[in-house]
């Protein structure tokens, strides 16, 4: 009886053996295109805490009080059975230009295809429960930007890739041009090694931003960014400061990271078809847009990550942009 038991205890724990080489290659199967591993331990992410209470401190976050959640400074309150952090990476990059002129709208590049959030969460998923069938016992819970976990730390941990001056994660591959998940785990993994910082004394990302919204190197002020004020602010009209500088962004702002001379050199064409433009994505004209309609808002983005920016916004930002333009000389 005792044997008996002692091979079943020994048999549990086979089961509940898996690999960090295993975990990558599951995740390069499903169509990762980066995968890392970090402990998840209580003191190893301190300074980034540290980093975040300073920038909520200054108020650099604006309106988006969800970012003050003190869940986000400690991994265990997502999950507290954690040990292992697993971060994953995406390429999103397509190589098509926006064309020049007062006429065109421009929307970043992480929304031009299918939304993030209807891709990355399969993949996750597929991840997570591949983890769970390996052993009795084995805990898994995946995050695709839905929870309070501070992703670019993790994903500098788990070896991606560093937190770039302009507060992107940019990696060796893909430059920055990523999007990035986790999977929480109670098992223990072998973790990477961090990644090193290779911005060194470059700062492009700093100059080239129209309105100083990284106040310095790593520090970005959401008061004064595009991407915040056309993504984000849902005021009825935007900052009379900002209008400006908005040089044609309608849905985000891609300056400080088409200056990256990393995403110059690296960046690659993704091969997840979903992230290909959805046409008028890439070269939206601000008069159609200025006017665009419930109806038409909800036909033209469905299934688009730009569903966030509402009919009414949309229509802000590219009426906004018209009066620049208005200001502007004739070219």
């Amino acid at each position: 009886m005792k044997f008996s038991l002692l091979v079943s205890f020994i048999t549990l724990e086979v089961k509940q053996t898996v690999s960090s080489s295993q975990v990558k290659q599951k995740a390069e199967s499903l169509g990762f295109h980066a995968c890392g591993i970090a402990a998840a331990e209580l003191d190893a992410d301190q300074s980034a805490t540290r980093h975040l209470k300073a920038w909520l401190a200054r108020g650099y976050q604006a309106d988006m009080k969800w970012m003050e959640n003190p869940t986000r400074f400690d991994i265990h309150s997502c999950m507290p059975e954690v040990k292992s952090v697993i971060s994953v990476a995406l390429n999103y990059y397509t190589p098509h230009q926006r064309p020049e002129g007062k006429d065109y709208g421009k929307i970043s590049r992480y929304g031009w295809g299918r939304d993030y959030h209807k891709v990355m969460p399969k993949k996750l998923k597929g991840l997570t429960n591949w983890l769970q069938e390996q052993g009795e016992g084995i805990q898994a819970r995946y995050y695709a930007d839905t929870g309070p976990i501070q992703d670019k730390v993790w994903a500098e941990r788990s070896g991606i890739g560093w937190i770039a001056k302009n507060g992107n994660v940019i990696t060796r591959q893909y430059g920055s041009w990523v999007f990035l998940g986790e999977v929480l785990t109670n098992l223990e993994l072998t973790p990477d090694t961090p990644h090193t910082q290779h911005c060194g004394t470059c700062t492009r990302c700093l100059e080239a931003c129209p309105t100083g919204a990284i106040t310095e190197p790593f520090v970005v002020d959401a008061n004064r960014c595009i991407a915040y004020h056309t993504i984000e602010n849902r005021a009825a009209e935007l900052p009379q400061s900002l209008i400006p500088y908005l040089e044609g962004w309608v849905a985000g702002c891609d300056i400080c990271q088409d200056v990256c001379p990393w995403n110059q050199r690296f960046a690659q064409p993704t091969n997840v078809v979903d992230f290909e433009p959805y046409p008028g994505n890439v070269a939206p004209q601000l008069s159609e847009l200025a006017g665009i309609s419930d109806e038409e808002w909800n036909r033209r983005f469905r299934a688009s990550a730009l569903r966030r920016i509402k009919p009414q916004m949309l229509r802000r930002n590219a009426q906004a942009n018209q009066f620049r333009c208005q200001s502007l000389p004739d070219e």
